[in-house]
């Protein structure tokens, strides 16, 4: 058997689902690096979210992802909240390294859309009327992708500290049955 530690953990899941909070928790609690992808775009391109859809499109913003995405992922002991649209491109999860846990944030489209509720202007995606309709949708197109993720957490009426600590248990237990036999 080969024994694999835990060296990142990249949360995936829908806007609102509570990647960036529980991803800040859970590098706390580990004592590890923590990386919202959607923060390293802006702060190494200069240009925030918005900015990039409208100027130069949502196919420019995803290259831009996966090339930072791939930089962040070579780090170790760290925490990655992944954007919501990240997971959705094929082959994202499945080529994660053997050291990385990957968690799906599983949340529904009212529940996000309530919790983002005081910053939807900076979430391109659901700008302008039916955000409601618009989230359910985007939401069941990108389940699949989602659930590709090895483990799920269902964030619905769940306190970040929760989820925080539904999360460790997993990561406690996958270390637990890599070590070998004593």
């Amino acid at each position: 058997m080969s024994l694999v530690r835990t060296r990142q953990v990249v949360l995936v899941g829908f806007m609102g689902a509570g990647k960036t909070s529980v991803g800040e928790a859970l590098a706390c609690r580990l004592a590890w690096d923590f990386v919202d992808l959607d923060a390293e775009i802006v702060r190494r391109s200069g240009r925030s979210i918005d900015a990039w859809f409208m100027e130069s499109g949502e196919q420019a913003f995803r290259v831009a992802e996966a090339e930072i995405g791939n930089d962040v992922l070579r780090e170790q002991d760290v925490v990655v909240a992944s954007g919501g649209g990240w997971a959705v491109e094929a082959g994202r999860l499945a080529g994660l390294s053997g050291d990385t846990v990957s968690v799906w944030l599983d949340v529904d489209a009212s529940e996000a859309l309530r919790r983002v509720e005081d910053d939807v202007s900076l979430r391109p995606l659901l700008s302008g009327e039916g955000a409601l309709r618009k989230a359910h949708e985007m939401l069941n197109q990108r389940r699949s992708a989602y659930g590709l993720a090895e483990v799920r957490v269902d964030t619905n009426g769940q306190s970040v500290e929760d989820v925080t600590s539904r999360v460790l248990a997993i990561l406690e237990t996958r270390e637990r049955e890599q070590k070998p036999n004593e």
